[in-house]
């Protein structure tokens, strides 16, 4: 029991941290992002302010099912998840439009620098979070928690997609290619809004896949 109970409280401490390493990195990535004119990784940054949100209920979640494992998701986890994917579709407009306006006006960002280097980063601490959260969770046999940790993984895919397309201009300098690695962003961000409803409205754990 004492065991379990240092289990949750990594837990707890894993979904704080998140919370406050997404708020450094969204303050970051946007200042940069609208410094250097990366669309890519303002929107990146935009998301991870998203996260925020959505790691609030992560954390409420994660106290709950300490509390009582068998509960099922409370008003306060709901109504995070409706604001967190209200969120996610409103930054997936806004990318979108955004990236056919560049594209239209031929837009390029002054440098890509900072987003390989804040990306590369992102992806080092979120594969160790999800590392760390899959253990924890199953060594409390504890679907909800896996299901977290599983959804990390969509930050570490954004991060790429950032890495890539920040990179590639960086070196070749390839028109377009910020805006292009933004829509990708999009996607993503849209899958985690649908997703969002999706919980809202049942039980379900995340469907992110392992």
């Amino acid at each position: 029991m004492e065991n379990q109970e240092k289990l949750y409280q990594t837990a707890f401490a894993l979904a704080m941290f998140t919370i406050i390493y997404n708020i450094a990195e969204g303050l970051i990535s946007t200042y940069l992002g609208f410094e250097d004119e990366s669309l890519a990784l303002f929107g990146f940054g935009t998301d991870s302010f998203i996260e925020v949100i959505s790691g609030l209920g992560i954390a409420h979640m994660i106290l709950r099912i300490q509390k009582n494992p068998d509960s099922n998701r409370d008003n306060f986890e709901r109504t995070a998840l409706r604001i967190t994917g209200v969120a996610f579709y409103l930054l997936v407009a806004g990318l979108v439009v955004s990236s056919v306006y560049n594209i239209w006006t031929g837009h390029k960002p002054l440098t890509t620098f900072w987003g390989v280097i804040i990306s590369a980063i992102s992806i080092l601490i979120m594969w160790i979070l999800v590392w760390w959260k899959r253990k924890v969770g199953r060594q409390l046999n504890s679907a909800p928690i896996l299901a977290d940790a599983n959804c990390t993984l969509v930050c570490v895919y954004m991060s790429i997609i950032l890495l890539v397309s920040s990179g590639v201009y960086e070196i070749f300098k390839i028109p377009y290619i910020d805006s292009i690695g933004t829509l990708g962003l999009a996607y993503f961000a849209f899958s985690e809004g649908k997703e969002c409803f999706e919980k809202a409205r049942t039980n379900k754990h995340c469907g992110c896949t392992e």
